[in-house]
């Protein structure tokens, strides 16, 4: 069976998964962590792709980032990373063969409507996995940055979280003033759905804009928002 045409046009956010074969441990230990993050930050410059949220579990990673001029830029981002990931780790560990399970999977995310709910939900994943109690508690994740002002070469706001005051501060506020609100199951439910088929997570008006701009036609997935799944259902 062919492989689903990926959906990427430049300009558009999109929500990134890659998980460890089988759910094996990606990250061992805390050098590991810093390994992925120096070239995702090399190979997110080099294929001029944005991140704007991420966190990095112990057998998975989320990402939440768009490609500026490139509809391949995420692609050759997460390919390259991939491969230069898998050579640190096998050689570090002594082990041969595959570390991923697969290819990535990715979302393409109305940013209107759904932006800072995904930048909530890739932050928000220790806590669920209640791996922490806060997010601030997990040093591999995203919300320090966005939350907490720690300076950051690897994230670059969204305009939608630019949006959030004039300032930093007011932003920084406004971003902590989201987490005190859950995300409703029905709504991780539908953002895993979505990340686990590769659908469009968005209205119809923003699927109709995607098919009109790609030429691909969203027949699947012209019937409104993905159906309601139990979040236990699936992995974070």
């Amino acid at each position: 069976m062919a492989r689903k045409r990926r959906l990427a046009p430049a300009g558009f956010a999109q929500h990134v998964i890659q998980r460890g074969n089988n759910r094996s441990i990606c990250f061992a230990c805390e050098s590991d962590y810093i390994a992925y993050i120096h070239w995702l930050k090399k190979f997110s410059l080099q294929f001029d792709v944005s991140i704007h949220a991420w966190v990095l579990m112990t057998n998975h990673t989320h990402l939440l980032c768009t490609p500026k001029y490139d509809n391949r830029g995420v692609s050759a981002m997460m390919q390259s990373l991939g491969r230069m990931y898998v050579r640190y780790f096998n050689q570090k560990y002594k082990r041969t063969g595959t570390l991923w399970e697969g290819r990535f999977t990715s979302s393409l995310v109305n940013s209107e409507e759904y932006l800072l709910t995904v930048y909530r939900y890739i932050e928000l994943n220790p806590v669920r996995a209640k791996m922490v109690l806060d997010p601030a508690e997990y040093k591999w994740s995203s919300y320090p940055i966005n939350a907490l002002g720690v300076k950051s070469t690897l994230c670059c706001a969204h305009r939608v979280y630019l949006s959030l005051g004039k300032t930093e501060t007011e932003r920084m506020k406004a971003y902590r003033a989201l987490f005190e609100t859950e995300i409703s199951q029905t709504l991780i439910g539908n953002i895993q759905y979505c990340s686990k088929k590769e659908l469009v997570l968005g209205n119809n008006k923003f699927k109709q804009q995607i098919e009109n701009l790609t030429g691909i036609a969203l027949k699947n997935e012209r019937l409104g928002r993905p159906p309601k799944m139990r979040a236990e259902n699936f992995e974070g």
